[in-house]
């Protein structure tokens, strides 16, 4: 897995994997977001799902533990952009919206907004 990272100004960061967020692949993506949550001017990390092709249970586990880290520190996490595969993945482990994605759907096709929700 490659992991680029940009500076997308006033605090904000970007974290760009691509390859399979999975077993193999989430040892490098945890190093490259703890190397980002150790910044002091830390608002937000975005994290661009455009060039990951697969994620697992052990890639969404990854993402989730980041979001907490980041919350943990006063800053945020969300991903952006994910592929089709991808997306569904985040959609039916209803982590969509825990991560900020804004194409998150509840169960009846509805847009839901970001943040925690009960499951069912």
């Amino acid at each position: 897995m490659e992991i680029g990272t940009r500076n997308a100004g006033a605090g904000r960061l970007v974290l760009s994997p691509v390859g399979d967020l999975d077993m193999a692949g989430v040892p490098a993506f945890d190093r490259a977001l703890d190397a980002l949550l150790g910044r002091p001017d830390l608002l937000e990390i975005v994290v661009d799902l455009a060039g990951v092709d697969f994620l697992d249970s052990t890639g969404v586990a990854a993402l989730l533990r980041g979001a907490a880290e980041t919350v943990g520190r006063g800053a945020t996490l969300r991903v952006t952009d994910p592929q089709p595969l991808v997306a569904r993945v985040l959609r039916i482990t209803a982590v969509d919206v825990l991560l900020g994605w804004p194409g998150g759907r509840d169960d009846d096709g509805s847009a839901v907004e970001s943040g925690w929700r009960r499951l069912r």
